[in-house]
């Protein structure tokens, strides 16, 4: 599913200008991007959760050329689903 697939099924269930559901997802996401960002993670009960986890640095290799590689460690978001979306997924 597309972003503009999204708007548009926000749009019919809520019943507002595909405009204004774009604004809405758009703020949604901006709004999780900067919690993430300062290390808050958000939760949306029977949703998921988004959190950030670390990743150590460590040691990889180029599949190309087989030379070994040191990989940064890093921050990455994470998601992990709530038992709502487990079970609506599931049936």
């Amino acid at each position: 599913m597309t972003k503009g697939e999204i708007v548009g099924v926000i749009s019919k269930e809520a019943g507002i200008t595909k405009v204004a559901a774009e604004k809405a997802l758009v703020a949604f996401i901006d709004a999780v991007t900067k919690s993430l960002k300062k290390g808050d993670s958000v939760g949306l009960v029977g949703f998921g959760t988004f959190s950030v986890s670390k990743r150590k640095a460590r040691k990889g290799r180029n599949p190309q050329t087989g030379k070994e590689i040191n990989i940064p460690a890093a921050k990455v978001p994470k998601f992990k689903a709530g038992k709502g979306l487990k079970d609506a997924v599931r049936r």
